[in-house]
């Protein structure tokens, strides 16, 4: 039987989908450009949890160290796969849902939360639960619409 992580990372796999864009007010984009939204956990997480009160952070070295040289909020010294494959999509890097003062999601945004569980139950009131992400998700497309 395969464990609950092998699931979730499944989840947070298929979860991860690109979208294609098209004109956004006074900004038209190419008809081949994409949005790409992320959700999951610390394997996905690009800095998140570092606006939200929690002890799960990673905003202090040595994350961050070895590819940007200063602590990021990714829970890896480096980069991450969704940093990967948005370079791979000529996107910039997807900054955290939460950034403060960051509204402009033409390429997306990443909602993932480091500790996070498909239940709501998981780690209650210290991570961004699954239904929260897509809540945020749900919440950023009529904001923008």
């Amino acid at each position: 039987m395969k464990s609950l992580r092998f699931y979730f990372c499944f989840l947070v796999l298929y979860a991860s989908i690109s979208f294609p864009t098209k004109c956004f007010s006074d900004i038209c984009l190419p008809k081949d450009h994409v949005a790409f939204f992320i959700f999951g956990d610390s394997v996905v997480d690009v800095g998140n949890n570092n606006y939200i009160t929690t002890n799960l952070q990673a905003n202090f070295l040595p994350y961050g160290e070895t590819f940007f040289k200063y602590p990021t909020g990714r829970a890896s010294n480096g980069r991450l796969i969704p940093d990967f494959i948005a370079e791979r999509a000529n996107l910039p890097l997807i900054q955290p849902y939460l950034y403060p003062g960051y509204d402009q999601f033409i390429d997306g945004a990443n909602f993932a939360s480091i500790g996070a569980g498909v239940l709501a139950e998981t780690r209650r009131g210290l991570v961004i639960d699954l239904n929260t992400q897509l809540n945020y998700f749900k919440n950023m497309e009529t904001v923008k619409a």
